[in-house]
């Protein structure tokens, strides 16, 4: 089995980029805000999650030891 060690900042930066990209989830699917105001809310967030996901793919492939 291969193990990834991430420090506890890595950590909190791939759960805070999990947690925009569920809000921008969230928000493109909910019924709260008018129309173009969730949509551009919502795209925001889920683009900032899905784009920071490179750089969190990096930092683990390069860290994994097995």
């Amino acid at each position: 089995m291969k193990k990834t060690y991430l420090s506890m900042p890595e950590l909190a930066f791939i759960a805070g980029t999990r947690a925009a990209l569920g809000a921008g989830a969230a928000l493109i699917l909910s019924d709260r805000l008018g129309r173009e105001q969730k949509k551009s809310i919502g795209w925001t967030l889920f683009l900032v999650g899905v784009a920071t996901t490179v750089p969190i793919l990096a930092i683990a492939i390069g860290r994994r030891r097995g």
